[in-house]
């Protein structure tokens, strides 16, 4: 049976220790290097290219799709997300009000709506799997009733919302309350799309509310296009997508470059509903619960034929669900109360069920004792804390120059020290931000695994982080009220 355990911070050694070093000035730092293709923002988003995004986007930007982002909250005056972010919705006591993260010192949130959103403009700036969707933020704050979760999909479904993403999750069942409310945005035509969690931070199986059914559950991809194994696996895998050095958009109060690199099914989460939204413009009148089976009828069937605990139906495939031609169904193939036999394709698929006694389950978001929720495996984005290689970009006069920088992956703010792509919690080590614990590293920085036939990615190793000079933060332009889906009814 699932009980309730705290999620204390966890800091690698090695990191730790690097991170002292770097403080104290003791770790060699290279001359400064010309700029490459893979020390821009766009050079480093590998899995753009891997999932033919830019075929994608001839197809449809997801024009007239809103995607909840309930997390964090979303900052949006990141240069990334200019336009992009709807007035929101907030829940918990610390929640940013109207889900706007301005005051969010972690930005897990804003990240995640980047890699959904980000407006693209350039090879300095964040281009997102559907960039002409709209983001709808809600913010659960760092600690929330049980029923805070609930309280944001039910508004959020209410609010126009045509996909959720909910890149958390805890480690016990979903309450009564959280089911329903799952189960509203489901009948209210609503795609819930959930991270499936992180092993690093102490996972057996997959999260709470990615295992509710309905729900697309996210595992995650390495760059070799292989299943990661800082992945959580189960029954209740729906799809897979590139986990693996996503990088993402940060405010300045975060990252003195704007951007930060991160592993994790957060990410994967973002990415698949990024597509939700694409799919959603190209077939504005599908209903979700076709709009799960397209993305899941058309997913890369890898690892054992058929549906599997890594994999799920297979690895996202943006283009073939754009473009295929595909059956529809009657319900949401992934409700688990589906009629026994057939497959995904018809809607009568049930999910395995889970046993009760089924192995330890420490989440990356975990209820207390007392209901708050500690956000700890958000997977969250900011810079890598791996200071060995300094890279100075060169930029046109008129623009700051650019800041040094780290080696795969990106440098903390001043007096910021972090883990490998993670924010550092309060207590973990003096002046860390934010009461999130932090994912551990997958791997050894800079290496990648070695391709697989017909995988995602390119072969060698993973490319050097750079800083990125970015504008002063300026208001964004009065976005559009929200309640205009597409799709919702």
């Amino acid at each position: 049976m699932r009980t309730r355990k705290s999620l204390r911070p966890v800091l690698r050694s090695t990191v730790a220790a690097l991170v002292l070093a770097v403080a104290a000035g003791t770790v060699p730092l290279a001359a400064p290097a010309p700029a490459r293709a893979a020390d821009t923002v766009r050079g480093l988003q590998w899995y753009l290219d891997e999932l033919k995004i830019p075929q994608a986007h001839k197809i449809t930007k997801g024009r007239g799709v809103v995607v909840a982002v309930l997390d964090t909250g979303v900052e949006p005056n990141v240069p990334d997300l200019r336009g992009q972010v709807l007035p929101g919705y907030a829940t918990g006591a610390d929640a940013s009000a109207k889900g706007w993260g301005t005051d969010d010192k972690i930005a897990h949130g804003t990240a995640m709506a980047g890699i959904i959103a980000g407006r693209g403009g350039g090879d300095m700036r964040e281009l997102g799997i559907a960039p002409e969707a709209k983001i709808l933020p809600v913010s659960i704050g760092s600690r929330l009733d049980a029923g805070d979760l609930a309280k944001g999909i039910r508004w959020a479904t209410d609010n126009g919302a045509d996909v959720l993403n909910i890149s958390m999750g805890v480690k016990e069942a979903a309450t009564p309350d959280e089911v329903a409310a799952v189960r509203y945005a489901l009948e209210k035509n609503v795609v819930v799309v959930a991270s499936a969690g992180n092993t690093k931070q102490g996972y057996a199986e997959v999260a709470s509310p990615a295992d509710v059914p309905g729900v697309i559950a996210v595992t995650g991809l390495g760059r070799n296009g292989s299943f990661f194994n800082g992945s959580v696996r189960g029954p209740e895998a729906g799809l897979a997508a590139p986990m693996q050095d996503i990088i993402g958009p940060l405010p300045t109060s975060v990252s003195d470059n704007g951007y930060g690199v991160g592993n994790g099914t957060s990410e994967s989460a973002a990415i698949v509903s990024g597509a939700a939204a694409l799919v959603r413009a190209k077939y504005p009148d599908l209903d979700a619960a076709n709009v799960v089976n397209r993305l899941i009828r058309t997913a890369q069937d890898r690892g054992p034929a058929g549906r599997d605990d890594e994999y799920g139906f297979g690895a996202l495939d943006p283009v073939a669900a754009l473009t295929r031609s595909v059956p529809n169904v009657s319900s949401n193939p992934l409700l688990a109360d589906a009629p026994a036999g057939g497959d995904a394709g018809n809607g009568s698929q049930p999910l395995p069920q889970r046993s009760k006694d089924d192995g330890p389950t420490v989440a990356f978001g975990v209820k207390n004792g007392t209901g708050a929720l500690i956000q700890g495996a958000l997977c969250l984005l900011v810079p890598i804390a791996v200071a060995i290689l300094v890279i100075v970009l060169v930029r046109r006069s008129r623009r700051r120059p650019a800041a040094p920088t780290a080696g795969p992956g990106f440098p903390p703010p001043p007096g910021h020290p972090v883990s490998a792509g993670h924010a550092v919690p309060p207590g973990a080590v003096p002046g860390a931000r934010g009461p999130y614990p932090p994912a551990a590293p997958h791997g050894v920085p800079g290496q990648v695994p070695p391709r697989a036939p017909g995988a995602y990615g390119p072969p060698g190793a993973a490319p050097q982080g750079a800083a990125w000079p970015h504008p002063g933060a300026t208001p964004p332009p009065p976005p559009a009220p929200p309640g205009s889906g597409a799709h919702h009814q």
